[in-house]
C-alpha cells in the first residue's frame, strides 16, 4: 500500500494499525521456528509501503533472523529508508523487540517511530515509541 509521502501522519498511523496487524499475523504464519515462538512483523516506511518478516531461526542459532529484521531489511531492499511503525504479532504476553531488533528500529527510525504489539489476533494493542523502549539509547 503507498500512500502520497504528505498523508503519512499521525491520524493515518493510528487508522493503519489494523491493517499492520493483520499483515503481521498474516506473515507470521510462514515463520520457520525450531522453539517455540513465531513472530509477525510489518513495517509502515515513511512512504506509506508497508512491508512484512517473519522470524527464521537456523539451527546453528546465531544465525536466526528476527521478524523485526528481516521487514526492515524488506524494506531497505525496496529502497526505502524511514521507518515510522514497527508493528510484531507475537503469541506471547509483553513481547517487545530484543535489543538488536532496536537497534534497526532506531538505525532507520527515530526515537518517535511506534512500535506496537499484539499478542493475540483481534487483541488490545499495545503501543510504545522507541524512545520508551530504550531511553538512555545513544545519539
Amino acid at each position: 500500500m503507498d500512500l502520497p509521502r504528505a498523508e503519512v501522519d499521525s491520524g493515518h498511523i493510528e487508522a493503519l494499525l489494523p491493517e499492520l496487524a493483520s499483515a503481521a499475523w498474516r506473515i507470521r504464519e510462514n515463520a520457520y521456528v525450531l522453539g517455540k515462538t513465531k513472530v509477525g512483523c510489518a513495517v509502515l516506511s515513511s512512504r506509506g509501503t508497508i512491508f512484512e518478516g517473519c522470524n527464521v531461526e537456523h539451527r546453528f542459532r546465531c544465525h536466526d533472523i528476527h521478524a523485526e529484521v528481516n521487514a526492515i531489511s524488506s524494506m531497505v531492499a525496496a529502497g526505502e529508508r524511514q521507518l515510522l511503525v514497527v508493528f510484531v504479532a507475537a503469541d506471547r504476553e509483553r513481547f517487545t523487540p530484543c535489543g538488536g531488533c532496536m537497534d534497526w528500529i532506531l538505525q532507520f527510525g527515530s526515537e518517535s517511530t511506534i512500535v506496537a504489539f499484539q499478542s493475540t489476533r483481534n487483541g488490545p494493542i499495545q503501543r510504545y515509541t522507541a524512545g520508551q523502549l530504550m531511553p538512555h539509547y545513544p545519539s
